[in-house]
């Protein structure tokens, strides 16, 4: 490796264990260096995977390591802007995942402190990284399926345990905010368009949480729908329906774990395309192009702007949710 850059890791989450700490020891240029847990048990499955990491007890410890430049936060989503915030002002460049914060103006003022101290924070939103979405946008924006009318999305998985960070009000928890991120996120990334106006919710809530939300709104020139659970059989899949095709995303955010990823464009002739993405790893990608920005100033596929419009419209959601109860 050529001037490797180090990442440190903020808590032994069992995400950070099986999918980011993976992605980070196999990404070209970056090194897994340090972790920050005070169990030891927490520790040695990242030892396994990287026997020379460096192991603190604590988040502040982690930070003050002068050799750790980058850090990786998958802490609960109500811990995010803290520990952010003390990452960068500790000089670190920060991947945080996501939702980032919990409502928009908090990233406001990340967006502040990242451009006082010019260093890296972004949201580990890990779709924009795989080819199949670059390939979707690109396809939407030729004019494969004509002029947009609809986007409808579903992402939903079954997740009961009480004692679960996403089932716990106290930790932003949520289906919206765990999973809407990508359905909301993804049109939005796809059309370069922000929504206008909320049109209709239905949210059911448990504890607190929302379990399953259907929203409709209306984006310039086309309306949306989108379905999120955490009490439904695993589906997912986005649909953008124009007047001369429609282009479908079968597995569009657990790439290979739900099923092979595909983008097949639907066309009234029924010369239909199909395009298969069977070995890209989201992951790996989003952990190099985050190196290779902190390293040659690249521009980053997913800005905190980007982050900032899909928290704009979680906002929009849960504001159009409560004034109509």
């Amino acid at each position: 490796m050529s001037n490797p850059l180090n990442w440190g890791v903020l808590g032994a989450s069992n995400f950070a264990l099986h999918h980011m700490a993976p992605a980070i020891h196999q990404a070209q240029n970056t090194r897994l260096f340090a972790l920050a847990t005070s169990s030891a048990d927490k520790a040695a499955p990242f030892q396994d995977l990287a026997p020379d990491i460096r192991v603190h007890l604590s988040y502040d410890d982690l930070l003050a390591d002068d050799q750790v430049e980058a850090v990786y936060i998958p802490l609960p989503n109500h811990m995010h802007v803290e520990w952010v915030k003390k990452a960068l002002r500790a000089g670190k460049h920060v991947l945080c995942e996501k939702p980032i914060a919990m409502c928009a103006p908090e990233i406001d003022e990340l967006i502040a402190l990242r451009d006082d101290t010019g260093l890296l924070v972004a949201e580990a939103y890990m779709i924009v990284h795989h080819p199949q979405w670059q390939r979707a946008k690109a396809l939407y924006e030729s004019g494969a399926i004509g002029n947009l009318v609809h986007v409808d999305g579903v992402f939903s998985y079954f997740n009961d345990d009480a004692d679960n960070i996403r089932n716990r009000p106290e930790t932003g928890g949520g289906g919206i905010r765990d999973i809407g991120v990508y359905t909301y996120g993804s049109a939005r990334y796809v059309t370069g368009q922000e929504p206008v106006k909320i049109t209709h919710t239905d949210i059911k809530r448990e504890n607190d949480v929302d379990t399953y939300a259907h929203i409709l709104a209306d984006f310039p020139g086309f309306t949306y729908s989108a379905i999120t659970s955490m009490r439904m059989a695993n589906r997912q899949e986005m649909t953008f329906h124009g007047d001369k095709g429609v282009m479908r995303l079968n597995a569009p955010f657990n790439a290979e774990l739900f099923a092979e990823p595909k983008v097949t464009v639907y066309r009234p002739d029924r010369t239909d395309m199909v395009e298969r993405f069977p070995s890209d790893k989201h992951y790996v990608n989003q952990v190099e192009n985050f190196g290779r920005t902190v390293r040659t100033g690249v521009d980053y596929p997913w800005t905190l702007e980007n982050a900032r419009g899909t928290q704009a419209m979680i906002d929009m959601v849960f504001d159009a949710d409560n004034s109509a109860n």
